[in-house]
């Protein structure tokens, strides 16, 4: 026989917290009594009363002079006033869980809102909040709900505060929660369910249905103990409910070959201990974990500043509940969960999911851990930031804003601030371009005390740039063809990046065309393809050409035209010898001043302006010197004939 035993089995955080106060109080022989039962458990009380510990049944029966402990269940406020007026110490027990539940009802009447207690009237627990305001309405579930809205057509206009039970089921909250979102325009619903409470009902479905027979052990008083039976019954046939090891069925047990067992949250755990001892003593069994084992993870301590990894039990608009392995119940604020405004929990998380995560504060007087993934975040990267500087690694940041002398990044919530200078753009170019961009930078300076991180952009584009002109270097070659950008204009030609190097582009290679300025056919910035004409690898300069060979107007014009043919030109340039005229894109020929016109010309613009298209023989070609002779005068007397 295999026994498993949940982790979860037993003394919850309040409950355990409940009875060490009591225990303590009376070991210490301070006169105390309990106000009522601590816990729904009679073996405990009996011990407390062999240690001393008196009972009362209400406040006037206090001894004068004894302090009264508060049960884990509470009590309403009308008690604690009375107990006051008597001038009796107060030991308060209240379960930490039930006490935020006093919190909220108490702020939604003060709100002026209706407090709508989800529980088992008759409970303990639910008449003590039911204390803590002036008109409570109680509810057994969401059957009871859907009734008193029946009832009233206007209280699902009412602004309602819902809250739970801490022993309540999570179906039950959730069919509450539907039924209000249908029927009432103003609700506001609160997880106040026990976290240790849900865990250990899931943990005892899930054990039930691997097991054979299912063992629950817990006083036959405890709302949390029979609710845990219920739920080991939908998933198991054989279901024993036990106070003690002395009721353990063990005819029962035989030919069960897996056991399960879990235990209500006032179940202390020396009395299952005991059971365990009973089976293992009866029965040849393998217990799978020692209770000694699982009471030690229970119980392990929590500090301020520890990282710790736990499971999400719940996401809220408020709040992600974090289960932590411990009695403690983990919370961690929206605020503490990212520094992006962006980042929504639901999206990124869900329940189930592990999360590393620093504690905060923890609060043992209410069994609650404050938690923070943002700041746990903001300290990894914080020396993610270090580890950068150090090693002079590259990384990424969006620009965020312009400052006064630079601009500033946003590195995983890292404010870095980068000077003008280290931008990488020119003197007095505008930085507010960068502004939303996504950038690569070395980090210079760390000062984590000031909170001061400084990087550079033009580093990490010079070290980029180097890398790339040493390859370009090594392979460079004439007639080899890259793809560059114009970085800047002359009055003489364009400087092209090819990846690290600059190249010039002369005017004269820019086009095949006669053109004045390199703007008439590039601008800064434009992508283009150049080949390599000549290179100094010494001085480190670059010939480039654009002028695309298969398109050398050259070979246009001599498949076009010959000497002795007349050809319809533009007239592109006056010289005082003459004029230049255009035959074809990028071949000029040259009418001398003498063969402007049939008559003596004394300048050529007596008779031709810039821009003038006119009829002209080619009257020599010279290949050698590429030149082309043009006359206008052989075109004038041909006519005249």
């Amino acid at each position: 026989m295999t026994v498993t035993v949940a982790k979860t089995a037993g003394f919850c955080y309040g409950v355990n917290r409940a009875v060490t106060l009591a225990e303590k109080t009376a070991q210490e022989g301070t006169p105390c009594v309990m106000l009522g039962e601590i816990i729904h458990n009679d073996h405990v009380i009996r011990r407390l009363k062999e240690m001393g510990m008196g009972q009362i049944a209400d406040p006037e029966d206090a001894p004068k002079g004894a302090s009264v402990l508060i049960r884990s269940h509470g009590e309403a406020k009308a008690v604690y006033d009375r107990l006051a007026e008597q001038e009796s110490p107060v030991i308060d027990a209240t379960c930490p869980s039930v006490a935020r539940i006093h919190r909220l009802v108490q702020e939604a009447e003060q709100e002026g809102r209706q407090p709508v207690i989800v529980g088992l009237p008759t409970h303990p627990e639910v008449k003590a909040i039911a204390g803590w305001c002036h008109s409570p309405v109680v509810l057994e579930d969401a059957d009871a709900l859907e009734k008193w809205l029946a009832e009233d057509e206007k209280r699902g206009e009412m602004p309602l505060t819902f809250v739970f039970q801490t022993t309540s089921t999570r179906t039950t909250m959730k069919n509450c929660e539907n039924l209000a979102k249908k029927q009432c325009t103003n609700a506001k619903l609160f997880d106040t369910i026990c976290i240790a409470t849900a865990q250990r009902q899931s943990e005892a479905q899930e054990l039930a249905a691997q097991s054979d027979v299912m063992i629950v052990i817990g006083d036959h008083q405890s709302a949390n103990t029979r609710h845990l039976a219920e739920l080991c019954r939908q998933q198991c046939d054989r279901v024993y409910w036990i106070e003690e090891a002395d009721e353990l069925p063990m005819d029962e047990l035989e030919g069960a070959s897996r056991v399960g067992i879990t235990a209500g949250a006032s179940t202390p755990g020396w009395i299952i201990k005991e059971v365990k001892t009973k089976m293992s003593n009866e029965v040849k069994m393998e217990i799978e974990e020692s209770f000694a084992e699982m009471l030690e993870k229970s119980i392990k301590t929590l500090n301020t500043g520890d990282k710790v990894v736990g499971t999400v039990v719940q996401i809220t608009p408020t709040d992600i509940q974090v289960d932590l392995g411990t009695k403690h119940a983990g919370y961690i604020a929206m605020s503490e969960f990212s520094d992006d405004p962006n980042v929504k929990a639901e999206d990124v998380l869900k329940p189930g999911d592990q999360i590393e995560v620093l504690v905060l504060r923890v609060n043992d007087s209410e069994g609650v851990v404050s938690l923070s993934k943002k700041r746990l975040d903001a300290n990894k990267n914080w020396e993610e930031v270090e580890a950068a500087k150090d090693n002079k690694t590259v990384i990424e940041a969006t620009i965020r804003e312009e400052n006064k002398g630079g601009v500033v990044a946003n590195y995983k919530g890292i404010r870095v601030f980068i000077p003008a200078s280290q931008t990488g753009l020119r003197r007095n170019e505008p930085m507010t371009g960068l502004v939303g961009t996504t950038v690569r930078m070395h980090i210079t300076e760390v000062n984590r005390s000031r909170r001061r991180v400084v990087g550079s952009i033009r580093s990490v584009a010079s070290e980029e740039r180097a890398a790339k002109s040493k390859a370009v270097w090594e392979s460079i070659e004439v007639g080899k063809h890259y793809s560059g950008t114009v970085k800047s204009l002359t009055s003489y030609g364009a400087f092209v990046d090819i990846g690290g190097v600059d190249g010039m582009v002369h005017i004269s290679e820019l086009s095949w065309s006669r053109i004045k300025h390199p703007s008439e056919v590039v601008s800064v910035g434009d992508p283009v393809d150049v080949y390599v004409i000549k290179y100094d690898p010494e001085k480190k300069k670059i010939s480039l050409g654009m002028k695309d060979p298969n398109e050398n107007p050259w070979e246009t014009f001599l498949n076009k035209y010959s000497v002795g043919d007349v050809a319809t030109v533009k007239v592109v340039k006056l010289m005082t010898f003459g004029a230049f005229a255009e035959v074809v894109p990028g071949v000029d020929g040259l009418i001398h001043i003498s063969q402007i016109a049939d008559h003596r010309v004394e300048k050529p613009e007596d008779e031709l302006q810039e821009g003038d298209v006119v009829d002209v023989k080619i009257t020599d070609i010279n290949l050698e010197t590429r030149k082309v002779s043009l006359s206008r005068r052989a075109v004038l007397l041909d006519a005249e004939d």
